[in-house]
């Protein structure tokens, strides 16, 4: 009996069947649009030896715009059987990505009289499509005008058959993106004013394709496929793999994204939420923009009293009555059950009552706050980390917690260990606006370079407001997310970067209908060239994680700007040849290629010279391995000014430890020369080898004397050797 189990237990494990994406090669892809997913059944027939079609196969996607192929339930055997044929360019195992969760328009000087909303006419021709959890119009101001149509619904064997957005997420930045203006906007008393989208005149057509679990890449490509059917002009994806990048014929939003592309759709994603670590940063591949997080100048503060009488300052969206203002007894979640403040761990006896400080971990901020009004406490601080330095999130509790930063964090636990009764209370300050602290800065979660799968492109590509941002949200979920939540509401604010990211795909919506006639790369040039990298009082934008002035694989090449993309002059083009050229250069093989392209015949890389470091991107990252002394890189820039004869100069700022030469230094264009090309060379002179800095950073700026358009520049050297992903 013994053995027949675990033969019982080994046939079932063979047979286990998991999703994969299965990229077909077009000379053997249906012909037939209308019966594709059943000729897709007969193609896995044709494919699969007798002994291997028990258990059956299950396609559920065929794809004809995102990619040539379909996903389909299979066994590990099948997966493997497949993968050898000639038809089959490659097999992606199904993974879960992960979502990256008006002031704002303000912020970035979005006037309605002036500039870019004006130019583009709001937009009102351009339709952004959402990959998100969905969208919830119903009674929300904000798509009052904006909803082309309800999302449509994609893999129906999943938990909430519904296409309304019963997560939040969605909504959220579908309304940044593209809501229409809705006066007396607020979460409770937070942030209130009027909400309106970066691009309101604009068409939202929503894709829901993430669920409570996540986004399946099957289902994001699926989502993709739509768009691009649909033929909407901006897409704008807030979802990542969280895990090292994959190659990039393997990423489902990578592949969709360069297939859209080559349909002339912009596509915008997000940088990721995993900072500050190095080479954090998601959506790398150079046909994506991508964008991090920065804060506005709007902020929640809260005041933490000691006993002792220091005062530190914190960040909440309590919307709940005051704590009472005299003194209430602090313990350390540590000494009172649970460290991280769990859920059940925290000994209410010792609670009942109190404020706990608990430790930044294993639980998120709410839940943590939860843990200690089931225990009985009177509220709860949520300790700072080291690495976040002066970063500290706001969340919309139900209860009275206050997030503050590790310095404070520090204080307050030798103030709990030297007095022997210790009392604090915590007093809430609603919305402040102001000057003061500097904004933008680049919180802490934003997700750096430099860029694992290619090193020569920088990434992010540019910033934007991605912190405590208001926006509508669904009536199917709390704010919270809490199932003792029972609150809900029109608008909420939350961070990351999935809320950068739809700020940018609006403005690449305005200037999408202002300038028409612009590819994506053109449109992503034009918004990285002229982004801007000082903060409001002048410096170099800070990086909260270390208090000092940001770098470009925390910035890339700066906070979005409103305006000056409309009348910049230059900009660094690409088309779908240059694409090929660039997977040439990284090594991709014919086969991986086609992914992409389904070209026929195939791809010659023998015809595609150059490196990858030649692609025409509007930054510069130059990777020094031991024993060289210089790297070239060369570049295109086409004059789309309206001052045809122009003549542009090069304006050097060197990365320490380089020396740079551009030829020609000058570049003159006339009616009939709207391109020209330059190379850059980066020489490493005597005493670089001194250097201690693993980065070094410049940049290069073209200006005609009137307008200008700047490129970072990112030197990595040698020591330690950079840890970059093999093919």
């Amino acid at each position: 009996m013994a053995r027949l189990a675990v033969a019982a237990c080994f046939l079932l494990a063979v047979a286990a069947m998991s999703s994969y994406i299965v990229h077909v090669a077009a000379a053997h892809a249906p012909r037939s649009s209308l019966s594709r997913p059943r000729a897709y059944g007969s193609f896995l027939r044709d494919q699969l030896p007798t002994q291997l079609q028990d258990p059956a196969p299950v396609v559920h996607y065929s794809y004809r715009h995102a990619a040539t192929g379909f996903a389909a339930r299979l066994t590990g055997r099948q997966a493997a059987h497949l993968e050898t044929q000639p038809s089959v360019l490659a097999i992606v195992p199904d993974v879960m990505l992960q979502l990256h969760t008006t002031m704002t328009t303000s912020f970035l000087r979005l006037l309605a009289s002036s500039g870019l909303i004006p130019a583009a006419d709001g937009a009102t021709d351009v339709v952004i499509g959402v990959i998100d959890t969905g969208i919830y119009p119903q009674n929300r101001a904000s798509f009052a005008a904006a909803t082309k149509h309800l999302p449509r619904q994609l893999r129906l064997h999943t938990v909430s058959k519904s296409p309304l957005d019963n997560i939040g997420h969605g909504t959220h930045t579908a309304s940044t993106a593209a809501g229409s203006a809705a006066t007396d906007a607020a979460f409770y008393k937070y942030g209130k004013g009027t909400a309106v989208g970066v691009a309101p005149g604009a068409r939202i057509a929503s894709y829901k394709a993430c669920w409570q679990t996540g986004c399946a890449s099957s289902d994001v490509l699926a989502a993709f496929d739509e768009a691009i059917a649909d033929g909407v002009d901006v897409i704008s994806i807030s979802v990542g793999d969280n895990r090292k990048p994959q190659k990039f014929h393997k990423d489902s939003v990578a592949v969709g994204a360069l297939r859209a592309i080559r349909k002339g759709i912009v596509v915008s994603a997000s940088a990721g939420n995993t900072g500050p670590a190095e080479s954090t940063v998601t959506n790398v591949a150079p046909w994506l923009l991508t964008t991090g997080a920065s804060t506005i100048n709007c902020r929640f503060p809260d005041t933490v009293v000691l006993g002792n009488g220091e005062t530190f300052t914190g960040t909440s969206l309590y919307a709940g009555s005051p704590v009472r203002a005299t003194e209430i007894p602090l313990v350390y979640g540590g000494n009172v059950g649970s460290r991280f403040c769990e859920a059940g761990k925290l000994n209410s006896t010792m609670v009942a009552a109190k404020i706990v400080l608990c430790d930044y971990g294993i639980n998120g901020g709410v839940a943590k706050g939860e843990a200690v009004k089931l225990a009985g406490g009177a509220g709860a601080i949520l300790a700072g980390v080291k690495d976040f330095g002066e970063f500290a999130y706001a969340n919309p509790h139900m209860f009275p917690r206050t997030a503050i930063t590790f310095a404070s964090t520090e204080k307050i636990m030798k103030y709990l260990s030297t007095d022997a009764s210790p009392v604090t209370t915590v007093l809430f300050h609603g919305t402040v606006v102001g000057r003061i602290p500097t904004s933008p800065r680049i919180p802490s979660f934003s997700s750096r370079g430099p860029n694992r799968r290619a090193p020569e492109i920088l990434k992010p590509d540019v910033i934007a407001p991605g912190v405590n941002i208001l926006a509508a949200w669904t009536g199917e979920s709390s704010p919270t997310g809490l199932g003792t939540d029972r609150r809900r509401v029109q608008y909420n604010i939350i961070s990351g970067t999935s809320m950068s990211c739809p700020h940018v795909s609006g403005v690449a919506a305005l200037l999408r209908q202002a300038r028409p006639d612009w590819s994506p790369a053109a449109i992503k040039s034009a918004l990285m060239t002229t982004a801007y990298v000082l903060d409001n009082a002048g410096n170099v934008i800070k990086d909260m994680s270390t208090g000092k002035a940001s770098t470009p694989f925390a910035r890339g090449s700066g906070h979005v700007d409103r305006n000056r993309p409309l009348d910049l002059g230059l900009v660094y083009d690409a088309d779908a040849d240059d694409y090929v050229s660039f997977l040439c250069a990284l090594g991709y093989t014919a086969d991986q290629i086609a992914v992409f392209t389904d070209d026929d015949p195939e791809t010659d890389c023998l015809t595609h010279t150059g490196s990858a470091g030649d692609f025409n991107y509007p930054a510069f990252s130059s990777v020094f391995n031991p024993n060289m002394d210089n790297v070239t890189q060369r570049r295109t820039m086409r004059n789309v000014g309206c001052n045809f004869r122009a003549t542009y100069t090069a304006n050097i700022t060197s990365p320490a430890g380089v020396r740079v030469t551009v030829k020609p230094r000058k570049l003159r264009f006339d009616a009939r020369q709207r391109r020209r090309d330059y190379e850059i060379t980066f020489f490493t002179p005597q005493g670089a080898g001194n250097l201690t800095d693993k980065y070094t950073f410049g940049s290069i700026v073209w200006s005609d004397g009137e307008r200008s358009v700047t490129s970072p520049i990112a030197v990595t050297w040698p020591w330690p050797a950079p840890q970059v992903v093999a093919m």
